[in-house]
């Protein structure tokens, strides 16, 4: 259904000549300046977000004169609180670059996407991003860039271990990590439900086990069958045989495992387009396939969404979407996914990209997300689901654990957090 849509939307676009800045050039009046606050991409230390800020920001008010933009960029590890700290001091920004959207829409701070963005910008974003960018059946979230999940491979240890094809099932997997344990590889499998980045890792195995953080009815649904299927055969098919490496799952971070699998050091994992590049950097050739699932390829995969959105506060609805259509030009989003290996969260920008011969690693994440799902993050009480998820989930798959008893504390937790929404 989402794949048809892709493909659909994708002609639509082209019908209506989606082009950059549609609804704004020239038709703007007065002096109007816009502030943005956005998050640094840019891994190296390096400037290369706010060039490329200031360039796009140059090239709007070349076509708009009446319209400013003011930019400021912040860290990740900063962003949200800064904006947060803004928005209680009543000092919102016209449009944030953030990690998530739902308090404000909540709180009806923002604009929805009906009110600042042109038919045919709107129309192009992925079904699955739109979806998550929704409160309350309306979107608020405006999908900046997005990413996916693969399962990774050191294609030398495959090799030296034996194995000699990527798993497609969840037993094919175990077996390959067997393989490369014997080998004396460090980390067969590598599982980081640390409190980094827990509620990731677990929401890759809860899709390719058929369950998930919800039900179809939109509930958190932590303590199905499914989902405690799942963490009992991650208990007693990697962790407890010592397929999982040194670490212990639960205070081995991402970070950690992402480093590890780029020294070498690891046999598989679940992986983004960033570590593909920085690997490949250190010299290590990497295989990637879809997650494997119980039976055979997983149905679905995680993705994942950075997200934009314009503030009531000032009232510069016109302006602000204005210049959103321009950001959303398949140039501008062409552009910055390209630049931060990371994908494109339009349809006319996946399908360019995916047509692209310099694009050929991503054609796989690219494939994978018009069908990908992403957690919860239209709920505002996703965050404390996904901290108390952080905090606990390495404890299901402890050797001698019981799984059934950790996912129905999350549970309740979740059924509590969502109540009090």
């Amino acid at each position: 259904m989402q794949r048809r849509r892709f493909l659909g939307l994708a002609a639509a676009a082209t019908t209506l000549g989606l082009t950059a800045g549609l609804s704004g050039c020239g038709v703007l009046g007065g002096d109007v300046t816009l502030r943005l606050v956005a998050a640094d991409y840019d891994l190296t230390g390096g400037d290369s977000t706010k060039k490329y800020w200031n360039g796009l920001v140059a090239a709007f008010e070349a076509k708009n004169p009446g319209v400013k933009v003011q930019v400021q960029i912040e860290s990740w590890n900063d962003v949200d609180r800064k904006v947060a700290d803004m928005v209680k001091a009543g000092q919102a920004p016209d449009v944030a670059q953030i990690g998530a959207y739902a308090d404000y829409a909540a709180a009806e701070q923002l604009y929805s996407a009906d009110e600042l963005l042109s038919i045919p910008v709107q129309a192009n974003f992925l079904a699955p991003l739109v979806d998550a960018g929704e409160y309350k059946r309306t979107q608020y979230g405006l999908p900046f860039v997005a990413s996916t999940r693969l399962l990774f491979f050191n294609e030398e240890l495959f090799d030296e271990a034996g194995v000699d094809a990527a798993p497609t099932t969840w037993a094919e997997l175990a077996a390959a990590a067997e393989k490369l344990k014997k080998k004396g590889v460090t980390y067969p499998f590598a599982l980081p439900l640390g409190p980094e980045e827990a509620q990731a890792e677990t929401m890759m195995w809860l899709l390719s086990g058929g369950g998930g953080y919800i039900d179809a009815t939109g509930h958190y649904n932590l303590d199905s069958d499914a989902n405690t299927r799942t963490f009992d055969w991650l208990r007693d098919n990697l962790v407890t045989p010592g397929l999982t490496g040194p670490t212990a799952p639960g205070k081995l971070n991402r970070k950690e495992a992402f480093a590890a699998f780029a020294r070498g050091e690891v046999g598989m994992l679940n992986g983004h387009p960033s570590l593909m590049q920085e690997a490949a950097k250190k010299g290590v050739k990497v295989g990637k396939v879809p997650l494997p699932g119980t039976d055979g390829k997983a149905k679905a995969t995680m993705g994942v969404a950075d997200w934009i959105m314009g503030f009531k506060q000032n009232g510069h609805r016109k302006e602000i979407g204005a210049f959103l259509d321009f950001v959303f030009s398949d140039e501008n989003v062409l552009k910055f996914a390209g630049d931060n290996d990371l994908l494109p969260a339009t349809v006319t920008a996946s399908a360019t990209m995916q047509s692209d011969p310099k694009s050929a690693d991503l054609r796989e994440f690219l494939e994978a997300l018009p069908d990908s799902q992403l957690p919860p993050v239209g709920k505002t009480s996703w965050a404390q689901v996904s901290s108390s998820v952080k905090k606990d989930i390495g404890r299901a798959v402890q050797p001698g654990a019981k799984p059934a008893e950790v996912l129905a504390r999350l549970a309740r937790q979740a059924t509590a957090a969502e109540n009090a929404e």
